[in-house]
């Protein structure tokens, strides 16, 4: 008996969708493995990431500016910096206007660890995306419109 799926999609290799979560699958575990040495999830280097990023920038960095940054949801950020706070990587204070708001910055522990963590994730990220060769460009380009 043949069971017949109500889809568009001629099969698993047509489906756009899913083809996006097999690459973010492998994606995934590529950093996975690049980060584990340094016993950092993939989560808590985004928002390491985006908080040296924004305090290079910006000066004072909250929470909710990290979560506007990285796209993520403010209770998964707060999780993760409370994480982060927990392993001595940033401090978390609060915010001398907002008393609703954390200002957050790397420690000195945290600092070391982003200057570790970039150059590993930049260098799993070159030999994951060098498959696309010359079509890499394009394929940001995609990325960004899909992210807007």
């Amino acid at each position: 008996m043949t069971l017949a799926f109500p889809t568009r999609h001629s099969g698993p290799d047509d489906s756009p969708g899913f083809l996006m979560w097999q690459a973010t699958m492998a994606w995934q575990r590529v950093l996975r493995e690049a980060l584990a040495p340094l016993d950092l999830t993939h989560p808590q280097f985004v928002v390491l990431a985006c908080l040296g990023w924004i305090e290079s920038e910006e000066g004072q960095v909250t929470q909710a500016r990290i979560a506007q940054v990285a796209k993520l949801d403010p209770m998964m950020t707060s999780q993760i910096v409370r994480m982060l706070e927990s392993k001595g990587w940033l401090e978390r204070n609060d915010h001398p206007k907002d008393g609703r708001a954390f200002l957050l910055r790397p420690t000195r522990l945290g600092r070391a660890l982003i200057r570790k963590a970039i150059p590993a994730v930049e260098a799993a990220d070159a030999n994951f995306f060098d498959a696309l060769g010359r079509d890499l460009g394009r394929f940001k380009v995609s990325l960004k419109t899909l992210t807007e």
